[in-house]
């Protein structure tokens, strides 16, 4: 299983339905005062790293992390404990929603993927990229 839990599966209209559910979730999340509060933190953080590069499938991994990790980091916060696959307990420890946490780990970790991109290996540095790019593109307040 990914750390996001998403799948390309919605074979009928119940699926379809309870998608369009999860992705007002995800919009709202992101767009409301704790959301935009934890992109502005982790722009903060990504912007911090004196190596911009992200990994894939953790958090924090041997002084690597991901985007969320940054922020980890930046608080430096342990989460070598923490279930990478249970988003809910994720979303807890940083004090963002289930739904956020899915969708930055979705980001992070498999977007192209998923899409039907076609597949070409990203670097971490690229990754580092995109999830700043990201980021900024969800910042509703300038930073």
């Amino acid at each position: 299983m990914s750390r996001s839990g998403y799948t390309e599966d919605c074979d009928d209209n119940e699926d379809q339905a309870l998608a369009n559910l999860w992705r007002a979730a995800v919009e709202r999340a992101i767009g409301g005062k704790r959301g935009q509060a934890f992109l502005r933190e982790m722009a903060a953080a990504l912007d911090a790293m004196p190596v911009k590069e992200l990994i894939t499938g953790d958090i924090v991994r041997g002084g690597q992390v991901c985007a969320i990790g940054s922020v980890a980091l930046a608080r430096n916060l342990d989460v070598s404990g923490l279930d990478v696959e249970d988003s809910a307990a994720v979303g807890r420890r940083f004090g963002i929603s289930r739904a956020m946490a899915c969708e930055i780990a979705f980001e992070n970790d498999e977007r192209d993927e998923i899409r039907g991109v076609p597949y070409r290996k990203e670097t971490p540095a690229e990754r580092w990229d995109r999830m700043r790019a990201w980021v900024r593109a969800h910042l509703r307040e300038p930073e």
